[in-house]
């Protein structure tokens, strides 16, 4: 198919330089999307950005952003509408995760990843929405969660996810008349260095071989299995899809959820 630059669609990826973020840039890219690579880390947003395959037509803009930080947000996207005058598709995967239970976390902690995990996309959803206001060509929100919202785990994080979950229906329903639709993605347990910090490799181990115990197919969950869910909801075929959790994870969804 031969899209001209102008008409291409542009995908905004937040924490894309992780092997999650990765994997769905690399994806979307393949499927003829232009990229907004955005990380806290802009140096490795900038590396990716440049590993992308050049394709005649196709841009990848690397740009930093702290997801905590609304003024950053908003300079973000500001410099993303410049640079292409469109923002279709919007993933939100940056996260942090600060783990402790609900007998020793810490308050700046907690506050930090709720302005991260569940600020940060609404903030970002207001920004772009002039975008899809002024298109009149509809989009699509793709936000990462965890299987452990429904299943429970630390208790900050699995707050920040099950209210992103929340805030996805709500989106969802405020967002339709735009034809923007609004979904969420629930991974299983992925190896990463997302996953890594703070945990060594025996312990790691441990509740890699308690994952796949209790995950019907028997394996844990791959960036490239996100990647593929994300490029989906990002497609043509997904138009009529929205408020939806698609779990990726193997079923591990019905097991209860280890620390």
């Amino acid at each position: 198919m031969n899209t001209s630059p102008s008409e291409r669609r542009v995908a905004l990826v937040t924490g894309a330089a992780g092997e999650l973020g990765r994997a769905i840039c690399q994806r979307l890219w393949r499927d003829g999307l232009h990229v907004v690579a955005v990380d806290i880390d802009l140096p490795a947003a900038r590396q990716l950005a440049g590993a992308l395959p050049a394709l005649p037509g196709q841009r990848a803009l690397p740009l930093y952003a702290d997801m905590g930080d609304a003024a950053c947000i908003a300079a973000m996207v500001e410099e993303a509408g410049a640079a292409f005058g469109r923002i279709d598709v919007l993933v939100n995967n940056a996260a942090v995760n600060h783990r402790g239970s609900i007998f020793d976390f810490d308050a700046a902690r907690w506050d930090h990843m709720m302005a991260v995990n569940l600020r940060g996309p609404a903030l970002l959803c207001q920004r772009v929405a002039p975008y899809w206001k002024a298109s009149g060509a509809g989009g699509r929100v793709i936000n990462m969660v965890s299987r452990c919202w429904v299943a429970g785990g630390p208790p900050a994080y699995v707050a920040c996810k099950a209210g992103l979950v929340g805030l996805t229906r709500s989106m969802a329903r405020e967002l339709a008349p735009l034809q923007v639709t609004v979904n969420a993605i629930a991974p299983g347990l992925l190896p990463s260095a997302f996953t890594l910090d703070g945990r060594d490799a025996a312990s790691f181990e441990l509740m890699a071989e308690g994952s796949i115990a209790s995950t019907p197919l028997k394996r844990l969950t791959t960036p490239e299995d996100i990647a593929g869910t994300t490029a989906f909801l990002a497609s043509p075929d997904a138009a009529f899809i929205t408020a939806e959790v698609i779990h990726v994870c193997g079923g591990s969804q019905l097991a209860p959820f280890g620390r």
